[in-house]
């Protein structure tokens, strides 16, 4: 974990202030935890006859964001700038360039204070471990690969969880939707994204102003391949070389936003989700809590205005055609529970413990409205040892990996993690709900493919109503030490665990 305060990406398998079960030490990373998610809309799910869905609006033309128009739009992000008063006894002006400056894109009109601390000019922090293969064991997988198979493929129990590998018999996905990962960077040069990626939909948004220049967007020698790794689960080339992805005929951009200490700020966030909007991506992957604050309370001025700077972002992208997918997060916390302590905020000063209600203090963007919130299942198709939950708050469930000891998956694979592209050309396993929601944007992908005209909302309908009920896992024993983990609530077809049901790659593209 980075020194004095937890990590933010959500890929590890933190056990939060004691709650529940606890991924065992040889299979967490360093990353940061994934958050909860909140209280969830309502959702209708008729469905449509696909006729219909062919006399909706045509698809809308895609931005590219370079050259005189990515000129404009950085001037303008630059340009448009809220001031904060987050100490009210301070008398030094706030410039674009202070600490206590948050950049402002169209439709976002205030933001509050983001940070207790500067953005150090440079440091370096993990905010995930990968378990690198060595060249020995991809040389082994590749030998003993199924025909039509890529090499790694046998080892990724997770697409026929949630029957991607049938999916792909089907179909790919269209190169014409686009899944944007809003994360600590992507190295497009990895020979298992580099067919599929999208130049023109990436960008750096750390500072809150869009920095197109030539391999921005990737991480530093030093940073986290956590984003790497997210973007290969989705669309890794189906192309002879390591793994394959859930939707590997589709686009995917990197929008990075994580500092070079690994955390996710409001106006970086903000930025992403703008860039997102205003270059015709389908899809954003969210796979982190906005910092400083796990859950930012309402009744705070200063949190309150975070919620509010994200939300119009998020709201924004989806009403310019994007479905935002977030993770639940890694701390085994009921988030439909009357209250959590939460004691890792702010992540960048003092944190203590306070006590919070859910429903009225929300993890961003995991909990705001429109979002698509998932928890992580392991190899045995059971909650995660380490995963967010909550009826009403969980709206679906994918493959996020669990201590091999806890759910061992079937021969060839032979991890209970995910399986995941790293920069330098690698391969390796991470486990966390980072890795259960690329799953749900791949599937959300396909749909978008299958449907190229429906709206987010007929996007996640489908999803919802594609899903594979799964019944509430009772008792919930997941170490099997005589005690109970976690007490999942709800029906079948929705519940506190699994919310809809588990992802389906197949019926993504076949209905």
């Amino acid at each position: 974990d980075r020194v004095s305060s937890p990590p933010r990406a959500r890929d590890t398998g933190r056990d939060g202030h004691g709650h529940g079960a606890r991924l065992p030490a040889e299979h967490r990373g360093h990353g940061r935890a994934d958050r909860p998610s909140g209280g969830r809309r309502g959702r209708v799910l008729r469905r449509r006859d696909p006729a219909q869905l062919r006399r909706q609006r045509p698809r809308r033309p895609r931005r590219t964001g370079t050259g005189e128009e990515g000129d404009r739009q950085g001037r303008r992000y630059h340009r448009d700038v809220v001031r904060q008063d987050r100490a009210s006894s301070s008398s030094t002006p706030r410039t674009p360039t202070s600490p206590g400056a948050v950049r402002k894109v169209p439709r976002v009109h205030s933001a509050g204070a983001t940070r207790n601390a500067p953005l150090p000019s440079a440091a370096t922090t993990d905010t995930g471990t990968p378990k690198v293969l060595s060249a020995a064991e991809v040389a082994e997988a590749g030998a003993e690969a199924a025909a039509g198979q890529d090499p790694l493929q046998g080892l990724q129990w997770d697409l026929p969880a949630i029957k991607a590998d049938k999916a792909h018999e089907k179909s790919l996905g269209s190169p014409e939707v686009t899944v944007a990962v809003i994360d600590t960077g992507v190295d497009d040069t990895h020979p298992d994204i580099a067919p599929n990626f999208d130049r023109a939909a990436s960008v750096n948004c750390v500072s809150g102003k869009p920095d197109t220049s030539e391999g921005a967007w990737r991480p530093g020698p030093s940073e986290s391949a956590h984003g790497t790794h997210v973007a290969g689960e989705i669309a890794a080339a189906k192309n002879g070389v390591g793994m394959t992805g859930v939707a590997p005929g589709v686009k995917v951009s990197g929008i990075k936003v994580s500092n070079p200490d690994g955390y996710f700020y409001t106006e970086a966030v903000v930025c992403g989700f703008m860039w997102a909007a205003e270059h015709g991506v389908d899809v954003t992957n969210n796979s982190y809590y906005t910092d400083p604050w796990y859950f930012n309370c309402k009744n705070d001025p200063d949190q309150k205005a975070l919620v509010e700077a994200v939300t119009r972002a998020s709201r924004y992208a989806e009403k310019k055609g994007a479905v935002n997918v977030a993770a639940a997060g890694n701390e085994n916390y009921d988030l439909s529970a009357d209250e959590i302590t939460d004691p890792v905020s702010p992540n960048d000063g003092t944190p203590s413990d306070r006590v919070i209600d859910p429903s009225e203090c929300l993890d961003i963007p995991t909990q705001l409205p429109g979002v698509v919130t998932v928890a992580a299942t392991g190899a045995k198709g059971l909650k995660s040892s380490f995963s967010n939950y909550g009826r009403g708050v969980v709206d679906i469930a994918a493959p996020g990996g669990d201590s091999t000891a806890y759910q061992p998956p079937q021969a060839p694979a032979t991890s209970g993690l995910i399986l995941g592209p790293l920069p330098g050309g690698k391969w390796g396993y991470m486990a966390g709900t980072s890795m259960a929601a690329p799953h749900v944007a791949g599937v959300a992908a396909l749909i978008k493919s299958t449907h190229p005209y429906a709206p987010p909302s007929l996007v996640k309908a489908l999803l919802y109503a594609q899903a594979d009920a799964t019944a509430c896992t009772d008792p919930y024993d997941i170490n099997g030490d005589g005690k109970v983990d976690a007490v999942c609530e709800g029906p079948k077809n929705r519940n506190g665990f699994y919310g809809w049901g588990m992802a389906d790659a197949l019926d993504a593209v076949t209905r």
